[in-house]
C-alpha cells in the first residue's frame, strides 16, 4: 500500500537531510584530519557556498534598482527556501535594508552537535562571499553588517545591507 507524502513534509525532511549531511561532512573531515583547524575549514566551506550564492542572486538583481533591498529579498528568499524564517525590513532610505531571522535551524544543529562557535563565523563568511561576488560583478559597494545574532544570545539575527 503506497501513500503519497505531502510535498511540504518532503521539503522539511529534505532540509533536515541537507543540514545533517553538512555535519556528517564536518565530522568525516575532522575524523580523517584531526589536526585540521575546524573554524578555518568551516569558513572555507561557506566561502565556496557564498560565491555560488552570489552568482545565483545576480540572476535576480536589476542594476538599475536599489541594491540593498534586492539583496535582502534574495537572502530572505533563500533562507525561507531552506526552511528558515526571514523577513525583510526596509531601511530609512533606499541605501539600506535589513533582514531578520527570528529562529534558525542551523544554530539548533550547531548547538546539538556541540559546535556553536562555528555557526556565526560560517554564516558571516557565506554572506561576505555572496556580497563580494555581487560587488565584483556589478562594480558596487554593498556592505553587510550583523547587528544582532542568535548565537550571541540576541534572540534574533539582524543584518543590515547598505551601499556607501
Amino acid at each position: 500500500m503506497s501513500t503519497e507524502i505531502p510535498v511540504e513534509k518532503k521539503f522539511r525532511v529534505l532540509c533536515e537531510i541537507n543540514r545533517a549531511a553538512h555535519f556528517q561532512w564536518l565530522r568525516t573531515v575532522v575524523g580523517m584530519f584531526p589536526e585540521v583547524d575546524k573554524l578555518e575549514l568551516v569558513k572555507r566551506y561557506w566561502r565556496e557556498v557564498g560565491v555560488e550564492t552570489g552568482k545565483a542572486y545576480l540572476k535576480h538583481i536589476d542594476p538599475n534598482r536599489p541594491l540593498p533591498a534586492q539583496f535582502a529579498r534574495s537572502f530572505a528568499f533563500s533562507s525561507r527556501c531552506m526552511g528558515e524564517d526571514c523577513v525583510v525590513v526596509p531601511g530609512e532610505s533606499e541605501k539600506e535594508c535589513y533582514a531578520r531571522h527570528d529562529a534558525c535551524p542551523w544554530f539548533e544543529w550547531h548547538r546539538r552537535e556541540g559546535v556553536e562557535e562555528l555557526d556565526l563565523p560560517g554564516c558571516e563568511e557565506w554572506l561576505a562571499a555572496a556580497v563580494e561576488e555581487v560587488n565584483d560583478a556589478l562594480g558596487t559597494r554593498l556592505r553587510v553588517e550583523t547587528l544582532k545574532s542568535i548565537p550571541a544570545g540576541d534572540g534574533v539575527c539582524l543584518r543590515r545591507f547598505r551601499v556607501d
